[in-house]
């Protein structure tokens, strides 16, 4: 925990850019660590204590300069304000967050070599974050690594993790790599997973589900109006017990001749 006296002269989160304007050079570095954000928002709908940023420069004192920000492609703090005073935040400002750094950073390995296997590992490392994860689908023949890598910070320095999807107890969640469930497009996406191993549904797909669901109950009041014939009811008793309209519930009879 710093001191009063140094926190009074560093600089505020209106002061400070909110990234470093490095573009990215592929549609992943976008496109991932948003799908982990856009997921998430449903999976946490109702709750209020996280944080996760896509391309935002976090200022911390644990580098050279606190008004030099590191900027992952994405990262999640728990434990904060899910929007800081009820508004959007430019960037993460440690010190303004209680000293809570983040406890997860994702790094998407672009083209152009990022040092996301040294030099920001270590300040990652100094920095406190807990999960670092390193998704490199393209070039880990090139870097000498896997494609996917989840890295725990254990006395200071960060290990490598075997399994995956690999459970994160600390955040409750896992993560793991997975087509795309959309469907639309061929490509690999990282996913959250529960402590089973099941990778959690998007809204798309949890639509999808109910409608099927929906679709089976539906079917399986139609297919009991034959037995209910047999037994004797009539066409309002029937469409009574099934919860059906008169007019589907005739319908139904006029098919069955």
């Amino acid at each position: 925990m710093m001191s009063s006296n140094l926190r009074q002269y560093l600089p505020s989160s209106e002061e400070l850019p909110c990234s470093d304007d490095i573009p990215v050079d592929n549609e992943d570095q976008n496109f991932i660590p948003n799908f982990l954000l856009f997921l998430l928002e449903a999976i946490w709908k109702t709750r209020q204590d996280w944080f996760f940023a896509v391309d935002m420069g976090v200022y911390h004192t644990t580098g050279v300069n606190p008004r030099v920000p590191i900027v992952p492609d994405g990262f999640l703090s728990l434990g904060v304000e899910r929007r800081k005073q009820g508004k959007s935040r430019r960037s993460y400002v440690v010190w303004e967050e209680n000293d809570i750094p983040p406890t997860l950073v994702l790094e998407v390995v672009s083209w152009t070599p990022g040092e996301e296997y040294d030099t920001k590992a270590a300040i990652y490392a100094n920095l406190g974050v807990l999960y670092y994860i390193i998704y490199n689908p393209e070039y880990w023949q090139r870097d000498r690594h896997q494609p996917f890598e989840v890295y725990k910070l254990i006395d200071g320095s960060y290990q490598l993790q075997k399994r995956e999807p690999f459970w994160m107890p600390e955040i409750k969640l896992g993560i793991g790599r997975s087509p795309d469930p959309s469907g639309i497009i061929q490509r690999e996406v990282l996913s959250w997973y529960d402590e089973q191993g099941n990778r959690y549904p998007t809204p798309e797909e949890q639509a999808q589900q109910a409608q099927q669901q929906a679709q089976q109950a539906q079917q399986a009041r139609l297919d009991a109006i034959p037995r209910l014939l047999q037994m004797g009811l009539g066409l309002e008793q029937i469409a009574e017990v099934l919860g059906l309209s008169i007019d589907i519930v005739s319908a139904e009879i006029q098919k069955l001749g």
